[in-house]
């Protein structure tokens, strides 16, 4: 009874961790409330695309509504572009064009005169699409390392035998996070690895530090504080879990016109 209480405890905390991550990432669309004839209207803006001309729908909005689109080269100092919303399929859209792999797009709407976001500009940025084979693999496999480790962490802390469950962890992680991950990274956007030593990419830096914490815990595993050591690789990869995925990404560079997986800023 126990252990189906210990999983329980973890699958919660997998899952809450997931959806903060999923909502706090640079490429989750961005939620927007557009208040017109004092009436809300809630939108999704997209911040990622794939390989052809993206079309930012307003959902909802009625048909007299006059709003534009503004867009222009992220990171250039090109002025914007701005077009009117129209209505196509009975959906009032615009289209963002396609951009290079790992390219940008800065741009912002505006309804009835308002500009949205309120706060600052958005930013897309275009890739090449992964097939549902692997990436849906690569999704399972990282939030599969999560749930183990954190059972093992229960395990540790109530002071039961954690080993077996540690293995499978590291186990896990190793194919989510070196095997498909590099994989979906290829397909995406052409490099296999652009964290350490090759650029700043967030998303493979910290899977390599949490693999590192927890090949640690396991070559100490017969040392009698082994479990303190199990203990920080566990907090240390949940720690690393709340950094929003896709984080210092590749970015095409438009003075070059290559991919650019180095001292990236967004």
């Amino acid at each position: 009874m126990k252990k189906i209480g210990y999983w329980l405890i973890a699958i919660v905390i997998t899952l809450v961790l997931s959806i903060y991550q999923r909502m706090t990432g640079p490429t989750n669309p961005k939620r927007v409330t557009v208040e017109l004839n004092e009436k809300n209207y809630k939108l999704k803006l997209p911040r990622s695309g794939v390989q052809e001309d993206e079309i930012v729908i307003l959902k909802g909005i009625p048909s007299n509504t006059n709003a534009q689109i503004h867009y222009h080269r992220y990171p250039t100092s090109d002025e914007y572009t701005t077009i009117d919303f129209s209505w196509k399929d009975d959906k009032c859209q615009a289209t963002l064009p396609v951009q290079p792999v790992g390219g940008k797009l800065q741009y912002y709407i505006t309804v009835e005169g308002k500009d949205y976001p309120v706060d600052e500009p958005l930013i897309i940025r275009f890739r090449n699409d992964v097939p549902a084979s692997i990436l849906i693999p690569h999704i399972l496999f990282m939030f599969a390392a999560m749930l183990f480790a954190v059972y093992t962490f229960l395990l540790v802390i109530t002071r039961k035998k954690y080993s077996h469950w540690l293995k499978i962890t590291v186990g896990t992680l190793f194919v989510g996070g070196f095997i498909l991950g590099p994989l979906v990274q290829h397909v995406a956007f052409g490099p296999w690895w652009t964290g350490f030593p090759f650029g700043t990419d967030l998303t493979d830096n910290k899977t390599l530090l949490s693999f590192l914490f927890f090949v640690a815990a396991i070559a100490t595993l017969k040392w009698k504080y082994n479990k303190w050591v199990v203990g920080l690789a566990v907090l240390f990869m949940i720690a690393i879990f709340t950094i929003p995925h896709s984080s210092y990404g590749s970015e095409y560079n438009y003075s070059t016109q290559q991919l650019n997986t180095e001292d990236l800023t967004s």
